[in-house]
């Protein structure tokens, strides 16, 4: 199966000392090897913050 599920984290949230968010993902194994890094919402921020694949 060369889809993987993953979770995406908040990057911004814990410099702030507040809770980060998370989100679930999916990606193509094969296409994509590199961690991948979206611009979701972070409701406690309240505003658009950079996301990371965490393991």
């Amino acid at each position: 199966m060369p889809r993987e599920h993953i979770i995406l984290e908040c990057t911004e949230a814990r410099s702030e000392g507040k809770a980060p968010s998370r989100y679930m993902s999916s990606r193509n194994k094969k296409l994509q090897v590199e961690r991948v890094e979206k611009k979701k919402y972070n409701p406690n921020l309240r505003r658009h913050t950079l996301h990371k694949e965490i393991k």
